[in-house]
């Protein structure tokens, strides 16, 4: 094997280490929150949900030397919303947290796009190179699935029990995101601006 092929598969594995620790960084607090719900009740899983994201995002910012803008939100979010639920002992805040934050996302890229620009591109103009249209076709895409997702979780916590919605949040919504993000594949590649 040359010294470039070793590299390359170096970077590889690098690479891959890298996106697993992503990965369990984001999921851990969900994986805890559905375990202590599941043993000790929700108000019990919202503390331990809270602990979690605070304990992920130091640890993302120590691994990856920075916090990522959604997980950010999303974690200020969880810290409020889990902070309601516990102090009034009542659980329709941790519910409706999923619902305010992807329409608080939907809304901002919507907001941009009526204003002409594209905010998705601000967060992801470093990892990818699309032409204008693609930015837009994509960020339209995104703000569409937020979306739906605001309108899946009402539509779930209003309709089942906790303990069902808890289990929809740890093991519905993260495949969902993946699978959206995967199928925007063909538009990325349909609107990359090649490398000069």
């Amino acid at each position: 094997m040359t010294d470039e092929a070793t590299t390359k598969t170096e970077a590889t594995a690098v690479g891959a280490r890298g996106q697993l620790l992503k990965l369990a960084v984001e999921v851990g607090p969900l994986v805890l929150f559905f375990i202590v719900n599941a043993r000790a009740g929700i108000f019990w899983g919202t503390g331990v949900l809270m602990v979690g994201t605070v304990i992920a995002l130091i640890a993302s910012r120590f691994m990856f030397d920075r916090i990522p803008v959604m997980p950010l939100i999303s974690g200020a979010c969880v810290l409020v919303f889990g902070g309601l639920t516990i102090w009034l002992q009542d659980d329709h805040f941790i519910k409706l947290k999923p619902t305010i934050v992807n329409g608080l996302f939907a809304a901002a890229l919507f907001g941009g796009l009526l204003m002409g620009h594209s905010l998705l591109k601000v967060v992801f103009g470093e990892v990818f190179r699309l032409n204008e249209d693609g930015w837009r076709k994509l960020t339209l895409r995104w703000a569409c699935f937020f979306t739906f997702l605001a309108v899946l979780n009402e539509v779930v916590w209003r309709t089942f029990s906790t303990d069902t919605w808890v289990s929809f949040k740890v093991f519905a919504i993260m495949p969902l995101t993946m699978i959206f993000a995967l199928s925007q594949i063909g538009l990325l590649k349909a609107h990359e601006i090649p490398a000069d």
